[in-house]
């Protein structure tokens, strides 16, 4: 197995990688698709064609991190993944989560902080796909809403940022997923994500590669509908109490989320224990 340096050097050549593939998006595929389109009336929607490269890219790319021995992974039940029209949440543990989704996803959309979309290396890829902006409001509640609607599989992490530690300690849940669900009716495919070693975690840099190589294991659990928290949010007595009421189901919702993936880490933890 190799040690702590040869494996910041892996992890090093990665980030190199990832970082040459953000630049040709930006600089070579999004031109060419936009001039594709220019002359080429049927040529469809550009952000079709650029989702379907980052997914592919993101493929490749996770390929390598495995061959160079960064990480290895396994996805648990990835046939629920096979669908269109998705609402993905999962927690997140490590930055190398938003890579393995986006690869295992076709026609993937994601909710991304406002600084990758003017980041050299990331802004390719965030803008060409369409990626939406994490703006407050109604406004980013309706573009996600929109996104699902129109079959793309749309990647949240309620959490908001990564967790507080890679062994299960998640950050307070946020309840934008759950608007979303219940602004469109949308039940929600839960991926719940561990690791066993700390990896590009919360305030962790590039090159404290750990000892061991990570290993990832995502496991793709049943849908959760909405229909029953849907139903808390008709209950109200009147028009006037529409925005409360939905506040509280959507509380409800992310609270049996939350409480979700709490159980499914400890049972993981407790398997691996064995």
């Amino acid at each position: 197995m190799p040690g702590r340096f040869p494996r910041i050097a892996a992890t090093g050549f990665c980030f190199a990688v990832f970082g040459l593939l953000g630049l040709s998006v930006l600089c070579v595929f999004f031109p060419l698709f936009c001039l594709f389109n220019r002359f080429h009336s049927g040529g469809g929607n550009p952000q079709y064609h650029a989702r379907a490269l980052v997914h592919w890219g993101m493929r490749w790319f996770t390929r390598v991190m495995v061959l160079c021995g960064t990480i290895s992974y396994e996805v648990r039940h990835a046939q629920k993944l096979d669908r269109q029209g998705l609402l993905v949440v999962a927690n997140h543990p490590s930055l190398i989560d938003v890579v393995l989704l986006l690869s295992l996803l076709r026609q993937p959309n994601c909710v991304v902080k406002a600084s990758l979309k003017t980041n050299l290396f990331t802004r390719g890829p965030v803008n060409s796909a369409g990626f939406i902006g994490n703006t407050d409001g109604p406004q980013l509640v309706d573009e996600c809403a929109a996104s699902v609607r129109a079959g793309d599989n749309l990647v949240i992490f309620p959490e908001g940022t990564r967790s507080l530690s890679h062994d299960g300690v998640l950050s307070p849940m946020k309840r934008g997923a759950a608007n979303i669900a219940l602004r469109g009716n949308f039940d929600l495919t839960p991926v719940v994500i561990t690791v066993s070693e700390p990896m590009l975690g919360k305030c962790q840099h590039w090159y404290q590669a750990p000892v061991r190589r990570p290993h990832f294991v995502l496991t793709v659990l049943d849908d959760i509908p909405v229909a029953s928290y849907a139903g808390i949010a008709k209950n109200g007595d009147g028009a006037g109490e529409a925005s409360g009421v939905q506040g509280r189901a959507a509380r409800a919702l992310t609270q049996d989320l939350r409480a979700l993936f709490v159980r499914e880490i400890q049972r993981q933890a407790v398997d691996a224990a064995w």
